[in-house]
């Protein structure tokens, strides 16, 4: 039996080609003959880490399909062609109205996997969701067949190699450093947190900084916004790194005090937990499915107005005790995110998701 993997595009560093990495090894390891097949696959992954779609081997009615599904492309359409039974991961897609503005073709391409993904609600027998504000959107999109949640599947292990010592000399020092990580695209509300993080270095800590790291291709004209943001509210120490390597991303985790989400739209959101692995407290504003991944940990908004939000990372910086719980509460959320667990959970649904 054939157990493979399917998605549009496998890149160097994003959540769903790491999801779908560390599920292939989870897949070798039960037995099954497997591999991962993309339209795109990046050039910096090692050779063979995945072939082209047009690679895929022929298929019997009880091999699988694990379809990834996270943005427009022809494949919502063309998955069901396959003689194979369709597994759907979803990882939710970007609502087109955030991109609009600032990439119509961003924004058209979301609308297509919305629309491709609705194609697919009476075509697949079995889905994972990554989280269950994903599974309620597949539940109010139609899908009636049994889905089951099952959080990002995360290489832990990665983050225990040694983060750039350039980095951590060039800031460490005094002042709180507020982190948050991510792309830079409008759903994830970055001038949200820049207005938070200048409500709290003026009132609290002039020494502050903020880190915003993540790449904006594609989201120029956002990312211009945004300086032109810092630049009206003359707000200094607002660093933008860019799509950095992942040593320099471990260095920033290490640096910072806060950890600050203030997005209102993840599927899943993974810096939250890489967060927690390194003990960083998170602040995040409670949307989508960021109250689910935190799983009663950290601190969760109900609103962000920045002088509330300001006040928070006051509390975390001057209140020793809160800040003990919060970790605490962290690291116990984190060891139910943890490999083992979330592999455990993988291997049962699969078991009995084949057996049928």
């Amino acid at each position: 039996m054939k157990v493979l993997q399917v998605l549009t595009t496998i890149s160097f560093g994003d959540a769903v080609s790491n999801d779908t990495l560390a599920l292939q090894d989870v897949l070798k390891e039960m037995g099954y003959e497997t591999g991962i097949y993309a339209e795109n696959i990046d050039a910096r992954l090692p050779k063979n880490t995945a072939q082209k779609i047009q690679k895929l081997p022929a298929l019997k009615s009880q091999d699988v399909v694990i379809y990834h599904l996270s943005t427009g492309t022809d494949l919502n359409y063309e998955i069901t062609k396959y003689k194979a039974r369709i597994l759907l991961i979803y990882h939710n897609v970007t609502p087109p109205e955030f991109l609009a503005p600032y990439n119509g073709a961003a924004a058209r391409l979301c609308r297509y996997g919305l629309d491709g993904a609705r194609h697919l609600a009476d075509k697949v027998e079995y889905c994972l969701a990554d989280s269950e504000w994903n599974k309620k959107d597949l539940q109010e999109m139609g899908y009636k067949c049994p889905i089951d949640v099952l959080p990002i599947l995360i290489a832990f292990d990665d983050y225990k190699k040694t983060p750039n010592a350039a980095v951590i000399q060039k800031y460490q020092g005094k002042g709180t450093k507020i982190l948050f990580t991510g792309r830079i695209a409008p759903n994830k509300c970055h001038q949200d947190v820049i207005a938070s993080f200048a409500c709290y270095k003026k009132y609290y800590d002039p020494d502050a900084k903020l880190f915003l790291v993540g790449s904006y291709s594609g989201m120029e004209a956002y990312y211009a916004k945004l300086l032109a943001y810092v630049k009206e509210l003359g707000v200094e120490d607002v660093y933008f790194p860019g799509h950095i390597k992942f040593d320099e991303i471990l260095a920033y985790y290490h640096l910072a005090d806060v950890f600050l989400c203030e997005s209102e739209h993840e599927g899943f959101c993974v810096p939250l937990v890489e967060a927690m692995y390194f003990d960083v407290p998170v602040i995040a504003y409670d949307s989508t499915a960021i109250g689910g991944t935190l799983g009663g940990s950290g601190i969760l908004m109900k609103e962000k107005e920045p002088h509330l939000v300001a006040g928070m990372i006051h509390r975390l910086q001057s209140d020793p005790a809160l800040r003990e719980q919060v970790v605490r509460n962290q690291r116990i959320r984190l060891q139910e995110l943890g490999r083992e667990p979330v592999k455990k959970q993988f291997e049962d649904y699969m078991r009995a998701y084949l057996k049928g």
